[in-house]
């Protein structure tokens, strides 16, 4: 499932929890957070603890992926500092990157 709003992360949370028979007090319990935390995400929520949300993740077994529908070369065009594929593959080494040039692309 895409997730693409607070409302979706909403859906895939409850859906998942009545899959696996779960109460929002079993999922708490289950997740260490209170039934009230679960009740907030599950009624979509836009602002909630991101470690948290995890945390949630993991104890339902679902796993977060994140895709970029567009090309970087798109995302970047005339980006001061933007990345390249040889100093994106640097970051695994522990080489520094410009974070606020790469997220500038974003917001164009």
């Amino acid at each position: 499932m895409k997730v693409n709003s607070a409302l979706d992360l909403a859906a895939a949370v409850r859906g998942r929890r009545h899959d696996l028979g779960l109460s929002q007090a079993d999922l708490a319990e289950r997740a260490g957070v209170s039934r009230v935390w679960i009740a907030t995400v599950e009624a979509g929520k836009r602002s909630v603890n991101f470690g948290l949300v995890l945390r949630l993740l993991g104890a339902l077994d679902l796993k977060m992926d994140i895709s970029s529908s567009r090309n970087l070369s798109d995302v970047f065009k005339g980006a001061k500092d933007a990345p390249t594929p040889r100093n994106l593959s640097d970051v695994s080494k522990g080489t520094p990157v410009n974070l606020d040039s790469i997220l500038e692309g974003y917001r164009e």
